[in-house]
């Protein structure tokens, strides 16, 4: 029996990548590549345009990054499957990634077959994550936070903001995300600093010198 064709769109920054993505894809029978976008935004709006099965999703790109555009695709029902192809495993990059709703996550390491299985299985609607990304996700759920994680950049520029009295809109105005990222930089701050609100993190980071001096705390009745 004849599998059917799996339509793909390739969105990642670098154009060296999207083509060899794109040649990978056409030589092998199944699948069908209907387009490229260098960043979130534009494939964000490639995917409504062309309707594709599985968007291969890159993460930190200049015009957009990816989980921004994973939670844009499924806040307004886009029908196909999101399978992150990035190669960063982090627990700040995987877990947002994936609680944005995407349905797998692999790295850039991956071997041809796999990634081909990957994203035949992702059509399908099946989770598909590579071996290091689930043994940190199960470390994480197997093992509570100890509150000694050092925070990413983004998180750090998010704490920053929250010392300076910044509500989620103004943070997410500031670093050009959305408020439901800056909500998603929030849990993944106070899991890693071991705290349950925005003073205890502020407190907390000026404790460990994360933050200086010049950022204050927050203000009564901002909103986490």
């Amino acid at each position: 029996m004849q599998q059917r064709t799996i339509t793909l769109i390739v969105v990642d920054d670098h154009p060296v990548v999207r083509d060899g993505l794109r040649g990978m894809f056409e030589s092998a029978a199944g699948f069908e590549v209907l387009g490229e976008a260098s960043g979130g935004v534009e494939g964000v709006e490639l995917v409504f345009r062309l309707d594709p099965d599985v968007v291969l999703m890159d993460l930190r790109m200049p015009d957009g990054g990816g989980v921004d555009a994973i939670a844009a695709l499924t806040a307004r029902g886009a029908r196909a499957r999101v399978l992150v192809l990035t190669t960063y495993d982090t627990d700040s990059d995987t877990i947002p990634a994936i609680e944005a709703g995407a349905t797998g996550y692999l790295l850039k390491d991956a071997p041809r077959d796999e990634l081909f299985t990957a994203v035949r299985a992702a059509a399908e609607g099946r989770t598909v994550l590579s071996p290091a990304v689930a043994s940190r996700l199960v470390s994480r759920v197997r093992k509570p936070a100890t509150g000694d994680e050092p925070l990413s950049a983004r998180e750090r520029e998010v704490l920053e903001l929250v010392a300076r009295g910044t509500s989620n809109r103004e943070t997410a105005a500031e670093l050009f995300i959305s408020e439901a990222t800056v909500k998603t930089h929030l849990t993944h701050i106070f899991a890693k600093l071991g705290v349950k609100d925005r003073a205890a993190a502020v407190a907390v980071g000026y404790d460990r010198k994360i933050l200086g001096r010049s950022a204050r705390r927050p203000r009564p009745g901002d909103s986490s």
